[in-house]
């Protein structure tokens, strides 16, 4: 698989959906990744990519992104509150937030910084007790907190329960997005992406299909 073949694979379901060409953003996640891959995709002309952790973002983009300085990079991992301010700094959007707590160190780091990443929020749709994530029925008093804070969500991301079919868990999350007034949906990954798009996926992250199987040694 490569970079092209999934471009080629999201254009192809934009269609089937009857969907606008162009209207879903490709997320490559890059985490680790090993440079050299990384630097290929870059210099193909991709520009948004998805980290799962700050530290490892902090190593690497930097430098990228004073050669690319077109980049977008994606927080797409569990974001830990204290850092906040260095996930606010980094990102161009969180697709991660999950808890009140957290809310409110983006709102502070975000007044504090004057940058405002797109945020997304996690939801658990299945209901796993071990997964980050709001529960679909608290969504509603999340977003009012989150928006009484300041901070204006962007849209909804979910990670289905891996042993389930992915299509109701995007079926819900497009509905609960339109319940609450959000325009994003980040959802679908390298298995699924294509029921996302079927789905009203906005965004999709795929890494393996891109980069290759990653090597956690």
């Amino acid at each position: 698989m490569s970079l092209n073949d999934i471009k080629t694979r999201i254009a192809a379901a934009e269609s089937a959906a009857g969907r606008e060409p162009g209207s879903v953003t490709l997320i490559a996640v890059s985490k680790v990744q090993p440079p050299e891959r990384v630097e290929a995709v870059l210099e193909s002309g991709h520009r948004i990519y998805g980290e799962n952790y700050v530290q490892e973002a902090q190593r690497k983009w930097p430098a990228w992104r004073a050669r690319y300085p077109d980049c977008s990079v994606h927080m797409i991992g569990p974001l830990q509150s204290n850092k906040a301010k260095q996930a606010v700094e980094l990102f161009d959007a969180i697709h991660s937030l999950d808890r009140i707590s957290l809310a409110r160190k983006l709102a502070h780091q975000m007044a504090e910084q004057g940058r405002s990443p797109q945020l997304f929020i996690q939801v658990n749709t299945g209901d796993e007790p071990q997964k980050a994530g709001i529960l679909a029925d608290e969504l509603p008093g999340f977003i009012a907190a989150c928006r009484e804070m300041g901070l204006n969500p962007y849209g909804l991301m979910c990670i289905p329960p891996e042993s389930q079919d992915s299509t109701p868990h995007f079926r819900l999350l497009r509905r609960l997005a339109k319940e609450n007034g959000l325009t994003g949906l980040s959802m679908g990954m390298s298995a699924d992406f294509e029921s996302a798009i079927a789905e009203g996926a906005t965004h999709v992250r795929v890494g393996s299909a891109i980069f290759g199987a990653r090597d956690y040694s």
